[in-house]
C-alpha cells in the first residue's frame, strides 16, 4: 500500500486563520490496460483505490477506450491473460485468466455494487466520447484490501446487475484489465 501526503489548507472563518498540514491518503494505483484474445495489450491508463467510510472510492484515468457505459468488476484471479472461456466452448478470449467476478460468499448471483450477490459488482464506469473515463464511482460494499490479488476488469458493454435478459448484467467482452498490487 503506497501513502500520498497531500497539503491542505483550512480556512477557520471569512479568511481570519489558514492553517497548513498534511493530510495522509492510503491507496494504490492500478495499471489498466486493453486486452484482446493474444493477451494483454497496450496502456490505457490507471486506476486509483482509496478507502473511505462510503466504500472504496475508485478513480480512472484512463484513455482510449469506446464511450458510453462500462461493467466493472473485481474478478477473483490475479491475471489479466488470455484464457478459455467455457461459457464459449472453451475458445480463448480476452482476459478470461481474471476468472469471475470475485463472490467469496459463493451467492452465485449478480445483484450490483449495493446488492448482496458478487462483492465484486462494481458501479459502471462512464467514458466520454473522447475515449476518457474519469469519473469516480464509490463501491460501498469493497475495500482497498479486498482488491490485493484480484483483478479490476472492463467489459465493453453496460451492466443492468442481473442475470436477465443476459447473463451477469450484459456487459459483453472483457476490454480492458488490471491487476491490483
Amino acid at each position: 500500500m503506497k501513502r500520498k501526503w497531500f497539503w491542505v489548507a483550512v480556512l477557520a472563518s471569512a479568511g481570519t486563520c489558514l492553517t497548513t498540514g498534511a493530510l495522509a491518503v492510503d491507496g494504490v494505483k492500478i495499471p489498466m490496460s486493453s486486452v484482446n484474445a493474444e493477451g494483454i495489450d497496450k496502456p490505457v491508463g490507471s486506476i486509483t483505490a482509496v478507502d473511505t467510510p462510503q466504500g472504496l472510492r475508485l478513480t480512472p484515468a484512463l484513455r482510449n477506450l469506446p464511450a458510453g457505459e462500462h461493467g466493472f468488476h473485481v474478478h477473483e484471479k490475479p491475471s489479466c491473460e488470455a484464457a478459455p472461456d467455457p461459457d464459449k466452448g472453451g475458445a480463448v478470449a480476452p482476459a478470461f485468466g481474471a476468472g469471475g467476478h470475485l463472490d467469496p460468499d459463493k451467492t452465485g448471483r449478480h445483484d450490483g455494487p449495493d446488492g448482496m450477490g458478487h462483492k465484486g459488482d462494481l458501479p459502471s464506469l462512464t467514458v466520454d466520447k473522447k475515449g476518457k473515463a474519469t469519473k469516480t464511482v464509490i463501491a460501498p460494499r469493497v475495500k482497498l484490501a479486498d482488491l490485493h490479488g484480484h483483478a479490476l476488469v472492463i467489459h465493453a458493454g453496460g451492466d443492468n446487475y442481473s442475470d436477465q435478459p443476459v447473463k451477469l448484467g450484459g456487459g459483453g467482452g472483457r476490454i480492458a484489465c488490471g491487476v491490483a498490487p
